[in-house]
């Protein structure tokens, strides 16, 4: 049986999820700040929830491993939730996975939907996981304490979005998507075509379709026989055609028929 589109729909899209997530939970690149005082300006700050490096727009020159220079940074409120949440996110969809794999593999006859579906409903949590950090830290981008961000009300700071929270966003939502998908197997649905199964159709020719039966016809049984031959040759006409002698027809003899004695008994 052809594993059903919404379980490959579920598999394809749970792990490029999660290559994403990881990129996402690994990068140090959550937010940059750029335009920083008594630096250059090429100069950036890069942050992520691991790490901080500090890189320049004009050379390929990047310092990492700079956690130990910015203890307001990694005290904030965010850093530690988004650290438990993203690893938990990786973990749980490995788990949604492991679960899902044997419920949907294709060399069964039919998936074990019970399976597939609970592995749905994991790799569903997953992404979720994912995007509630993602979206918390977004929404309090720039009133995150740091280092390196001084707040001069003179000077307004510079602090864009790092290319990790858009790969965080994608990747929670295609397992948000895969696992939502997969867990709709769970109940069959629309006659189910949820699960790619044809809908049973009636084979049987309904009573309307039948040919109505011919009438019946009584035929007599008395009818006058006609003595006459339609063949218009006779025996006779066959004996003259034929081209070899026939055998001669033998003689009987003739029967006596006034004799009325009485038998013998050596005639019995």
């Amino acid at each position: 049986m052809r594993t059903p589109g919404i379980l490959i729909f579920g598999m394809v899209l749970a792990p490029c999820g999660w290559i994403l997530d990881l990129t996402s939970t690994v990068a140090p690149n959550w937010r940059t700040v750029h335009n920083l005082a008594n630096k250059a300006s090429d100069f950036v700050v890069e942050q992520g929830i691991w790490d901080i490096c500090l890189t320049s727009t004009t050379s390929r020159s990047q310092q990492c491993e700079q956690q130990g220079t910015d203890k307001i940074y990694f005290d904030s409120q965010i850093i530690p939730i988004a650290k438990g949440m993203m690893v938990a996110s990786l973990i749980v969809t490995l788990l949604g996975l492991a679960v899902a794999i044997p419920g949907v593999r294709c060399w069964r006859e039919k998936p074990r939907w019970m399976l597939a579906s609970l592995g749905g409903l994991l790799i569903f949590c997953s992404g979720a996981l994912a995007i509630i950090p993602i979206a918390w830290y977004t929404h309090i981008l720039n009133s995150i304490n740091s280092t390196y961000v001084l707040r001069d009300p003179n000077r307004a700071d510079d602090i864009r979005v790092g290319y990790c929270i858009i790969l965080g966003y994608i990747g929670g939502i295609m397992e948000v998507l895969g696992g939502f998908v997969m867990f709709l197997g769970i109940c069959s649905c629309c006659g189910g075509r949820n699960r790619g199964e044809k809908p049973l159709t009636n084979t049987r020719r309904p009573a309307t379709d039948r040919p109505t039966p011919l009438p019946r016809v009584n035929v007599p049984r008395s009818f006058s026989r006609n003595t006459e031959s339609s063949v218009p040759y006779s025996q006779k006409s066959l004996d003259d055609d034929l081209d070899f002698p026939r055998a001669k027809p033998r003689d009987r003899g003739s029967v006596n028929t006034s004799y009325t004695g009485r038998p013998y008994d050596a005639d019995l």
